[in-house]
């Protein structure tokens, strides 16, 4: 009896110092590009918060294409499903290709590949 207390005992103590040792790791949200969900848009006082405008070029990430020579095709840009004529930020959508997409802006073509992820 004595024995089963004593394993108890150290089993608890274990557990403590896991909880211990995972309560100090912190957690950094990574908003990528967008607005972090978690900073309020009011402030105490009942202001509203002024927000930064998102960032276009640099920042346009190509999920995915849906490519059909003879239709209508979509690419999943920055998590939004955009076709020809379509915006993202200051860019226009001007040609969706098999694996890149053209934007345009101030009347300059921009060239974005699809990412491929392993």
């Amino acid at each position: 009896m004595l024995r089963n207390k004593a394993v108890f005992a150290v089993f608890c103590f274990f557990v403590f110092l896991c909880a211990v040792a995972l309560a100090q790791e912190t957690f950094t949200y990574d908003a990528k590009g967008k607005r972090n969900p978690f900073i309020p848009l009011v402030t105490p006082d009942g202001r509203l918060v002024k927000l930064e405008q998102e960032q276009g070029g640099r920042d346009l990430v190509i999920q995915g294409i849906i490519f059909d020579k003879h239709g209508v095709s979509y690419a999943i840009v920055n998590a939004y499903v955009v076709g020809v004529g379509d915006s993202v930020g200051d860019y226009r959508v001007l040609k969706i290709l098999p694996n890149k997409v053209i934007f345009i802006k101030d009347g300059q073509a921009v060239e974005i590949e699809m990412t491929k992820e392993e």
